[in-house]
């Protein structure tokens, strides 16, 4: 059974720093590309950052460099980098998977971020 299982999210200060994991098993991850996507309170779910199954590290441009995704196929985990968070990332942060070929999608159950001083 496919498992999608996120980490690391809690109560972070504004300003702080924040590392959300996201462990994959029962998939071949290297097939995979990944991404992080997150749903504040009364709004729909966004795309936060997406890095391939290629590459091991991206940096998001729109996020003037804040938030940085990476991955590690030797741990079938992708990870989620955020410096300086501020109180507007607050949101349920999930994680996903899409097959490179097939398309199958996967998603984690959620972890829980809230940026509070």
């Amino acid at each position: 059974q496919v498992q999608l299982v996120e980490s690391g999210g809690g109560l972070v200060q504004p300003g702080g720093s924040l590392r959300l994991s996201c462990s994959a098993s029962a998939i071949n991850f290297r097939m995979y590309n990944m991404a992080w996507f997150r749903q504040a309170p009364g709004k729909q779910r966004e795309s936060v950052a997406s890095i391939a199954s290629f590459e091991t590290i991206r940096y998001v441009n729109s996020e003037k460099g804040r938030f940085t995704i990476s991955r590690d196929n030797a741990k079938n985990t992708v990870y989620l980098q955020v410096d300086s968070p501020k109180v507007e990332d607050t949101a349920v942060y999930y994680c996903n998977a899409v097959h490179i070929t097939n398309g199958n999608t996967y998603w984690g159950q959620g972890t829980q971020v809230t940026v509070s001083s």
